[in-house]
């Protein structure tokens, strides 16, 4: 993936995560790290991946265009091309800005990410006596009739 192009989230991860994105896809390589780096860290790829194609196709509109170039260069049908394609990187691009930015909102603060979980069960220590449990119904009872 692109670990070496920046992506307009970077700044997100590294305050979520506390350190630069190269650092960040050092500790993902490791065995312990955790589902939601790595998940971040291949979202960013793409959105890296993503946003590098949008700037092509800008870029490549952006010379077609120029008022230097010679007008019998001109294209419809390559600018109708290069449109549609624009329209498809900016869609991929949002939707990983999105994904990413709902990932990086949902995760829990740092300081409450290391916590063990605790998984004692609980026991009774002093028996119910057996009239602090409610009777069941009777079953087949009929209603009591009021005069």
């Amino acid at each position: 993936m692109s670990r070496v192009k920046a992506s307009t989230m970077d700044g997100d991860l590294q305050r979520v995560f506390g350190n630069p994105v190269p650092e960040l896809y050092e500790t993902a390589a490791g065995h312990d790290a955790s589902p939601a780096l790595a998940r971040a860290l291949e979202l960013r790829s793409f959105l890296a991946l993503t946003e590098g194609q949008v700037a092509r196709v800008r870029d490549r509109v952006h010379a077609d265009m120029d008022p230097d170039r010679d007008m019998g260069e001109l294209s419809a049908d390559k600018l109708h091309f290069d449109a549609q394609w624009l329209e498809a990187a900016l869609d991929a691009r949002d939707g990983y800005r999105a994904a990413l930015g709902e990932l990086l909102r949902t995760m829990p603060p740092p300081d409450r990410r290391a916590r063990p979980v605790r998984t004692t069960q609980l026991r009774a220590t002093a028996p119910l006596s057996p009239s602090a449990a409610p009777a069941p119904p009777r079953a087949g009872a009929a209603p009591a009739r009021r005069p």
